[in-house]
């Protein structure tokens, strides 16, 4: 009982840290979209640097602008490709909450390969003659003006929408229960003061932004798509470790095959979808894994990132996903054999 209500426990704190930093980074992405734009009317060179910053940022929405940048026009199937190589989808946010150092250094790391990996595939692209889509309309993206600054939401208390009572209570209810030591760490340390100003933060964007943002941006698409999905993939990750720790030599079978974990882990980044790769983060995050496989792992995979583009052309998801399995192997096999 004391390994489930631990399991629990830390899975609650990894997804309310991933909740705080999704609406945070959704925010700040949403301000700083129409500056991008003007900025991808450079060069190539412009374009990879943008790319893969955009993927490199924590969580899908840089990977989703990516897709929407290059279905009208704005990017280079190798740029496209070179962002996705950055994204790591939502397991950054698992990633910061476990290992924060490591964990940017791995956004560097991938941020750097997306440049060069953009290059590279902009190169094969005009040799083997791909040819990228053209300009269209994908309506699932996101695309209308949307204001996040509207103080004067304020003024309508109480008569705030449910949505918006429902965000400001489950808030305050964390700030009270980790303020007190219920919740999270039990003394006041960085962790705690960290998880109070990034939900003080929280707060104030979820009382001051227009009631369009509140609904279309938060509440149906972190809270409904994204928040459960996060809390039990990290809950059932952390409990096959943690039983597989216990009850079976998990980390003598992984230390034997190494390589078939490496070679797995590229394949499962296959997957379009963020919480098949979350179990490689928690292996790393355990000391079961080298870096060389949670990063192989993260060139491949890209959260929800890709589905846009899935929904539009098959045959260039397709093709940028054979190109990071194929490059994730380039880097992450010589890496791993040095014992990276």
């Amino acid at each position: 009982m004391d390994e489930l209500s631990s399991v629990i426990n830390h899975s609650v704190m990894i997804t309310i840290f991933v909740f705080v930093m999704m609406l945070i980074v959704d925010y700040i992405n949403v301000l700083t979209k129409g500056n991008m734009e003007k900025a991808l009317k450079g060069g190539r060179s412009r374009q990879y640097a943008i790319a893969s910053f955009l993927g490199a940022t924590p969580g899908c929405l840089g990977a989703f602008a990516n897709v929407s940048f290059y279905v009208h026009g704005l990017l280079s199937f190798g740029a496209i490709v070179g962002g996705m190589i950055a994204t790591s989808g939502d397991e950054a946010f698992v990633m910061l909450a476990l290992f924060p150092k490591e964990a940017v250094f791995l956004f560097a790391v991938l941020f750097i390969l997306g440049i060069i990996g953009a290059r590279i595939a902009d190169k094969a692209a005009s040799i083997f003659k791909i040819v990228p889509c053209q300009e269209c309309t994908l309506q699932k993206i996101h695309k209308e003006e949307c204001r996040c600054f509207a103080p004067e939401e304020l003024k309508k208390f109480p008569k705030l929408s449910l949505p918006r009572y429902a965000l400001l209570s489950f808030l305050f209810s964390l700030l009270v229960g980790i303020g007190m030591g219920i919740v999270g760490p039990q003394t006041w340390n960085w962790q705690r003061i960290t998880l109070l100003s990034l939900l003080l933060i929280t707060a104030f964007i979820v009382a001051t932004v227009p009631e369009h943002y509140l609904k279309e941006h938060m509440w149906e698409h972190i809270v409904k798509k994204h928040l459960w999905q996060v809390f039990l993939w990290t809950f059932f990750a952390l409990l096959f470790i943690s039983f597989g720790l216990q009850y079976w030599d998990l980390e003598g079978f992984i230390r034997a095959n190494m390589i078939l974990i490496l070679l797995i882990c590229a394949l499962v980044g296959l997957i379009p979808e963020s919480g098949p790769h979350m179990i490689f983060v928690m292996m790393f995050a355990s000391g079961l894994i080298p870096f060389s496989i949670l990063l192989t792992s993260s060139i491949v995979q890209d959260g929800h990132g890709m589905l846009p583009l899935f929904s539009y052309t098959i045959k260039d998801s397709v093709l940028i996903k054979l190109f990071n399995l194929l490059f994730a192997i380039v880097i992450g096999l010589p890496l791993f054999l040095l014992g990276i």
